[in-house]
Order: C-alpha cells, then structure tokens, then sequence
C-alpha cells in the first residue's frame, strides 16, 4: 500500500464530463455549460443537462462575476496540508449567469467577506495543469 502525503493539498482529477471546464480555467476562462435544448445554464460540468436530460450542451465563457450567496469562515485547517491557509473564507457565489459555485475567497482578509458582496473570478495555478477558480472582492 502506497502511503498518501497528507502535506500535499488534492488536487482535482479532470475527466471526460470536466476536462473542457479545467481546460478553460488554464486559459483564464471561466466555461459554463448552456443546454442547446432548454436553454438552462449548469456548473458542474455533466454529460447530461440536469434540467432536460439533453446531451445537447455546449461550453461559453461566463463573465466571472458574481455575490456571495453565503459564506463561511474556516479557522480550523481540515488537515496538515492546509494548517498555513487559515483561516479562510470558503464562498457559495451566485454567478451572474445563474448558477451558484463554491470556491475560496483570494486576496483579501476572510473578515471582509460579506453577503452579497460583489466578487470576480481570479486565476490560481497550482499545476502545469490545474488552475483552482478563486473569488475576490471587485
């Protein structure tokens, strides 16, 4: 049995339904899902609209913005890997085309964040091949 270095922060694991979705976060683009059928809007990446069913779907840049639906503080690191992050502001952000995404807040101290603050994305590239989507304060 291969031991897991718990110092090391997981990263996520592209697959066929998300590799677009990574893809675009490496080129600095936020991509939301749109259903050519229904017209719903969806994060997180399926193969399958969650409104319809349709497969029809077809990946468009969002504008990154959004609020702060909700929020909450973090003081207590969840594991050695992230014992220097804290504390840290974990964020639901309503997207202004809709949908509703969890992230972190970046650049900034986690006691500023408020309900409805208005947020953009911001980049955060971790790996060759991972860039994390973070918000901050516009």
């Amino acid at each position: 049995m291969q031991s897991e270095d718990l110092s090391r922060k997981p990263l996520p694991a592209p697959d066929a339904d998300t590799t677009a979705f990574w893809r675009g976060l490496k080129d600095e683009r936020l991509l939301l899902q749109h259903c050519s059928r229904c017209g719903h809007v969806q994060y997180y990446q399926q193969a399958n609209c969650r409104a319809c069913g349709s497969e029809q779907l077809e990946h468009r840049p969002a504008s990154g913005r959004g609020k702060v639906h909700s929020f909450s503080v973090v003081h207590r690191a969840p594991g050695p890997a992230f014992k220097t992050d804290v504390p840290y502001a974990v964020l639901l952000v309503e997207l202004a085309e809709g949908p509703r995404m969890i992230s972190t807040f970046a650049g900034g101290n986690p006691d500023e964040v408020t309900f409805d603050m208005d947020v953009e994305l911001a980049f955060d590239m971790v790996s060759e091949e991972i860039t994390l989507p973070r918000f901050r304060k516009t």
